[in-house]
């Protein structure tokens, strides 16, 4: 039967269940329907005349646009599963279909796109396959599993909490999480590493300072627990943090006020209090080298991560996770790993835990661009290495940047030191090249 002609084009697509918008070729919106709307969480005629990505803020919003491409090549797209991110912070997974939108002359004059909101398919999906997400954290692992479960009881009590578990385990990704379900995640999330200060700077670090408190403190200076006023204050490595500070900290959490450096002013510390660390600390309580009460004040509520070697089955899962994000934000085609490669990954002890994974990931990334990810695209210290000349280095890098010094350096050695053909093997430019070689000799050394 056909339909009426009389019905607007724009009635027939508020009536659908799935979002629809337009842009013009500046990707701004010049249409928003009802559901669009819903699904997105903002008013339509809010989203009238922004920018798409100021509206979405989704995972291909950072340069691999999938609207932008389908006007730039001319070409239509169907059933992408991606994640928006509504005004109030929440993450909504939608599929997606996107194509050129054309004016009677058939000139490509914007872009239109579809979506429907998956969260609950991709939700049971996970479930059936045993996967627990919270958040940016997914697992397989029980103990972890665990600890989502009672991670949004604790964010909502508002307790001090204690994050403890070797490095590289995820212990800011539990921060985060605890911010963002609590009441506070509408303030800030101030983060703080105590052990990358020097113990002298740290309290004016923490507190601020008045003006004048000692020589170079020309005018006065908010320090994290002002500016972390109704939100959260993560300290990161509480274990580093000097015996005086401690008890100051201590004080913080018993009283709620502080006084900055210099300063004779009682402020009010309105920050709830996450601390993390990878030292053991009853340990040094015991020891009296960390006071026993602060340790039991922030430990209210105590979550301690285990690491990655105790947890390979969800070495698999983080791989695929990994590799997603790494593709969105490389605008690569990279579609999984080898059964080789994996048997090498699954193989590995981690010492440096989720974050190593993911450092090798990213220099499998360096060399492989699309297809799988095989063994010649891992590091070296993961597998046997062929024999390299007595000046490359075989020691097993840990970070990002020793491990980019590696591959450049071996990439050298097998063309006799001639850089061009190096930067071609690694696909990288000259100048990329020799970032890579300045910055990584200190990594060496």
């Amino acid at each position: 039967m056909a339909l009426p002609r009389d019905i607007p084009c724009e009635s027939i697509m508020e009536s659908l269940a799935d979002g629809v918008f337009t842009v013009d070729t500046d990707f701004t919106i010049t249409f928003f329907n009802r559901a669009a709307g819903k699904i997105a969480g903002i008013p339509p005629a809010e989203a009238l005349g922004r920018k798409c990505w100021e509206v979405f803020h989704s995972s291909l919003c950072d340069g691999a646009c999938a609207l932008g491409q389908c006007i730039k090549d001319d070409t239509t797209l169907s059933d992408q599963s991606i994640f928006i991110v509504r005004p109030d912070g929440t993450k909504v997974w939608v599929s997606i279909s996107a194509a050129p939108l054309r004016d009677a002359t058939g000139r490509i004059v914007g872009g239109v796109e579809t979506f429907r909101d998956i969260s609950d398919l991709t939700r049971l999906r996970k479930e059936l396959e045993g996967v627990r997400t919270l958040e940016d954290i997914v697992t397989k692992n029980r103990e972890m599993a665990r600890h989502l479960d009672l991670l949004p009881r604790i964010a909502q009590s508002g307790t001090t909490a204690l994050l403890l578990g070797e490095s590289g385990t995820g212990k800011e990704l539990f921060a985060r999480a605890l911010h963002n379900l609590s009441d506070r995640k509408n303030g800030p999330f101030i983060a703080v590493n105590c052990g990358a200060i020097p113990g002298e700077l740290l309290e004016s670090e923490l507190f601020g300072h008045a003006q004048g408190a000692f020589t170079d403190a020309k005018t006065a200076r908010k320090g994290r627990f002002a500016l972390a006023t109704g939100g959260t204050l993560f300290l990161d490595e509480v274990g580093e943090m000097p015996p005086p500070l401690q008890v100051k900290l201590l004080r913080v959490l018993q009283e709620r006020v502080y006084e900055p450096l210099g300063s004779d002013t009682t402020l009010p510390a309105d920050a709830r209090i996450v601390a993390a660390t990878n030292r053991d600390l009853e340990a040094m309580a015991r020891e009296g080298t960390f006071r026993r009460d602060l340790f039991y004040r922030l430990g209210v509520a105590r979550i301690v991560l285990p690491p990655l070697r105790e947890r390979p089955e969800d070495i698999p899962l983080l791989v695929a996770t990994f590799i997603e994000r790494l593709n969105l934000r490389q605008e690569k085609a990279v579609c999984g790993v080898t059964d080789a490669a994996m048997r090498i990954l699954l193989r590995h002890d981690y010492p440096g835990n989720v974050r190593e994974l993911q450092n090798i990931l990213e220099y499998a990334f360096i060399l492989c661009s699309h297809g799988r990810i095989g063994p010649e695209h891992l590091p070296d210290y993961l597998r046997p290495a062929p024999s390299h000349p007595q000046h490359v280095t075989d020691a097993a890098p840990r970070t990002m940047r020793a491990i980019k010094y590696q591959a450049a350096k071996h990439a050298l050695a097998r063309h006799d030191d001639k850089r061009m053909e190096a930067c071609r093997e690694l696909g990288i430019t000259k100048d990329t090249l020799r970032r890579i070689l300045s910055q990584g000799e200190g990594e060496e050394e």
